[in-house]
């Protein structure tokens, strides 16, 4: 996945990402953490769900 990310930072130095970037126009995308597998997906309603 080559997907450019839209970062920015926040006041407080946060990093923020699109999540219509992360999934690259989708609904879907996985992130990791510690090897672990994590489905991003956004709804219909345009909500996320984060889940393993």
């Amino acid at each position: 996945m080559n997907a450019q990310l839209d970062i920015w930072l926040t006041a407080d130095a946060t990093p923020v990402h699109e999540a219509r970037v992360l999934t690259e126009g989708g609904s879907l995308a996985r992130i990791t953490l510690d090897g672990q597998v994590y489905s991003l997906r956004i709804t219909r309603a345009g909500k996320l769900i984060l889940t393993k």
